[in-house]
């Protein structure tokens, strides 16, 4: 028997191959469902793209793919009889896994590993080999560990005995800037005496001119933290005297000494660290800070009825990945999303690539995947809710394969009108966005008297060392807080293009499109002095049904006058923000057109993300100042050309030339999203996907047999640059009445949302239903008032 198996193998043997370092091995999920090797079927490994098949998908890779030869893997409960044994497993049944070969072309199992191939057969040897290595081979979802030969981070010489200067320095825990050249990003405090100066230019696209390091040379002040790196975890320490980044053990002291606590308070509240529990209901650890808050959002204590079947199936939790499963169990109790991602299941199972675990219309549900480039998501830490939304929505437009995405549902377009307060003069802009984030004012409090006498309560307690008394919860007006979101604002460092000077400014938002799906974010958390995370306890009643009619925009009202379309003065390091002014002979700079510096809120949106600032400005002018979103894309467009970091320099012509028409052009020469999104997905570089769509005049087919004859890319061709007088497309939105109603929220417990835990309700067949990880369960007093982003659809008959 073992002959003819051996016999049937050779003109298999060729496809099979050995892993080597690097190849990921599918071995413990199917690519396409939650098939595993503990799934009735087990799991088909294939012998030469090393994926995973569960049995309903192995022939559809097969046919794809003509690979042949899977490794069939299919562990079972076995119960252990040997007494030694038994106390290795703890007493109870021990997994046992078979393997075997399963040959798709000739429909059977063709034997166990062990006896497959004849001993005295040359190939038994590489079949042998490739079998322990795919067996051995770690998980594909596991981060690799640092490589052996990489440098160790080495504890400073100087951390221990770093003398610290009484300055008085308090660091803010945003709003830096260099002390010397006004440099927003790349910013490094000095642990000596807590000045804030910028790095030097580095590779990885941060830039600076290098005050922090002219600073340690003047002072011999060795030790430096990157600002943007401090988190409860650590942060980023360089020594100027010993040229390395270093490893400082007193940083938690030396950063208290300039009012960052925020190392130390993560030892001070260690013993609060939670972690969920769906089988209680409740969260382990020690004593709960808000017990009553645990109590409430999960309706403990009652006897709550489970529920199954489709739409009620819940979500196991990894550890610490609530957030994930919450905001999951939310988007596709949406038709829009359903119909995309599970009514379209067939269809993106046969048109996924040959590497589906890349695709993400394949693996939509996967986190390994959505949170693979972000170095939060990626990580296995808590994170918040409402940034794992946001990012979500983000890939999902980027990777929708049609005109149309499914998180349009959510866009809507808000119009922002801007007065000079001093010539009255107003100008309106819109920007798109996704979420409506309402403030707290938390002094408008219904109960601000009970809240003073806790107040007193909580301070006696503390003075007689006594247990402090029960928390009283703020209960605030959810009109309350619609005001303080309708109210106008001041707009920092506002340049008046009237004055051409800085002036008072202020700022209102109304929404220009209502959408089909409004998300509420109640803005619960902010960061105090201390650099801490702080989470407001309150309560506000949500209402089941909001009518936002009063909120549209009405655009330039009779008898308004508009701002002139000038930008400030070009911000250099030499030149401080607002004491540059344009003279008659300045041949760069113009009096009547400058750069524009009055979308400096995008600006430093982008210069956060880690872009060179001088790019972020360019990207605003060259995009017209149509907001942050606008300026990404042109920066994922130009962040490849040799002058991408340079500062901007305007010619005299830019009078004949402003930015709407330069925008005009710019967005007119892109590309579909839709299409890049396709050819990124095949594993070519965004940049040469572009590139090929533009030389094709964005035909998809032609764009991938330019890219197989223009490996490196080339010049543009004359479909690269349409006219510019074409119009540029508008985001895409949904508009209709502002009238709403109620249907699901996610609810947060715990001080921190890096902490904690999440679960949500959702309205479904006219009762509510609470997701708390995989229990499911018909909720009997959903906790509306202590929702953090609730989710309303508009009504059917508005």
């Amino acid at each position: 028997m073992a002959m003819d198996l051996g016999e049937l193998m050779v003109p298999y043997m060729p496809t099979i191959r050995v892993p080597r370092t690097g190849d990921r091995v599918f071995k413990s999920e199917c690519a396409f469902s939650y098939d595993t090797p503990e799934s009735e079927g087990g799991l088909y490994v294939c012998m030469n793209t090393f994926l995973g098949f569960g049995r309903e998908h192995v022939e559809r890779h097969y046919r794809k793919t003509g690979q042949s030869v899977y490794l069939h893997l299919k562990r079972t409960v076995k119960e252990v009889e040997d007494a030694h044994l038994r106390g290795l497993t703890g007493n109870g049944p021990a997994l046992s896994l078979a393997r075997s070969f399963w040959c798709v072309s000739d429909k059977r199992a063709l034997s166990r590993v062990a006896g497959i191939i004849p001993e005295r057969r040359s190939d038994s040897g590489t079949v042998t080999i490739a079998c322990d290595a795919m067996l051995n081979a770690p998980s594909p979802y596991r981060k690799p560990e640092p490589l052996p030969w990489d440098d160790e981070i080495q504890v400073s010489k100087h951390s221990r005995g770093l003398l610290q200067q009484d300055s008085g320095v308090r660091i803010p825990p945003s709003g830096w800037k260099c002390s010397r050249c006004e440099m927003r990003e790349n910013l490094w405090l000095n642990l000596t005496d807590g000045a804030v100066l910028c790095g030097k230019w580095f590779f990885d696209g941060t830039g600076g001119n290098g005050h922090a390091l002219e600073h340690y040379r003047e002072t011999g002040f060795p030790l430096a933290v990157k600002l943007d790196t401090i988190t409860p975890d650590g942060a980023d320490v360089y020594s100027f005297d010993e040229e390395e980044a270093v490893v400082d053990p007193r940083l938690a002291d030396h950063l208290a000494h300039f009012g960052i606590d925020v190392l130390q308070k993560k030892k001070k509240h260690a013993p609060l660290r939670l972690s969920a529990q769906p089988e209680s209901g409740r969260t382990g650890g020690e004593l709960q800070p808000h017990l009553s808050e645990w109590e409430l959002v999960q309706e403990s204590g009652r006897k709550l009825k489970a529920v199954y079947g489709s739409g009620y199936t819940g979500i196991k939790n990894l550890g610490n990945s609530s957030y994930l499963g919450a905001t999951m169990q939310v988007l596709f109790s949406i038709p829009e999303f359903q119909r995309a991602y599970v009514g379209n299941l067939q269809r993106i199972f046969d048109y996924s690539p040959l590497d589906p675990t890349r695709d993400f219309h394949t693996q939509m549900m996967f986190k390994a995947l959505i949170g693979a480039e972000h170095p939060e998501f990626s990580s296995n830490r808590q994170q918040d809710a409402l940034q794992f939304l946001r990012h979500l929505v983000s890939i999902v437009e980027r990777n929708s394969a049609s005109p149309e995405s499914p998180a349009d549902v959510f866009r809507f377009l808000v119009e922002e009108r801007t007065q000079c307060c001093q010539s009255g003069k107003v100008r309106y802009a819109q920007r798109p966005d996704h979420i409506m984030q309402l403030p707290v004012p938390v002094e408008a409090a219904t109960n601000r008297e009970e809240l003073l006498e806790y107040e007193v309560r909580k301070r006696e307690a503390e003075e007689n060392r006594m247990p402090p008394p029960p928390p009283v919860r703020a209960r605030v007006p959810f009109t309350v807080c619609l005001q303080a979101f309708t109210e106008p604002e001041n707009v920092p460092d506002f340049w008046s293009s009237a004055l051409q000077a800085k002036s008072a400014g202020i700022k209102t938002s109304r929404f220009a499109t209502f959408p089909d799906y409004l998300v509420v974010q109640i803005k619960k958390f902010s960061f105090g002095v201390d650099w801490i995370p702080k989470k407001l306890d309150v309560s506000v009643e949500m209402p089941d049904f909001l009518d936002l009619s009063r909120l549209r925009g009405t655009g330039l009202q009779a008898g308004e006058e508009v701002l002139p379309d000038l930008a400030p003065p070009i911000i250099t390091p030499e030149d401080p923000i607002g004491t540059r002014q344009p003279t008659d002979d300045d041949d760069s700079v113009p009096s009547n057109r400058t750069t524009p510096m009055d979308d400096e809120s995008s600006v430093m949106q982008l210069a956060e993300m880690g872009f060179p600032l001088e790019a972020c400005r360019k990207a605003v002018y060259y995009t017209g100042n149509m907001g942050a979103e606008m300026a990404f894309s042109w920066i994922l467009a130009h962040m490849e050309e040799p002058d991408f970091a340079e500062p901007l320099a305007v010619s005299g012509s830019a009078q004949d030339n402003p930015p709407t028409r330069t925008l005009a052009s710019f967005l007119a020469s892109q590309p579909p999203e839709e299409s890049v999104a396709i050819v990124t997905s095949m594993g070519f570089p965004r940049q040469l996907a572009i590139q090929a769509l533009q030389a094709t005049n964005n035909n998809l087919e032609r764009a991938l047999d330019w890219i197989f004859t223009h490996p490196d890319g080339a010049v543009e061709s004359e479909h690269s640059a349409p006219p510019a007088e074409r119009d540029p497309p508008a985001p895409r939105v949904k508009d209709g009445p502002g009238r709403y109603e109620l249907f699901a929220f996610i609810s947060h417990m715990g001080p921190s949302t890096m902490s904690g835990h999440y679960v949500c309700h959702i309205k479904k067949e006219g009762r509510w239903v609470i997701y708390n990880d995989h229990k499911v369960c018909l909720s009997e007093k959903p906790p509306k008032n202590l929702g953090y982003i609730y989710f309303y659809q508009r009504l059917s008959h508005s």
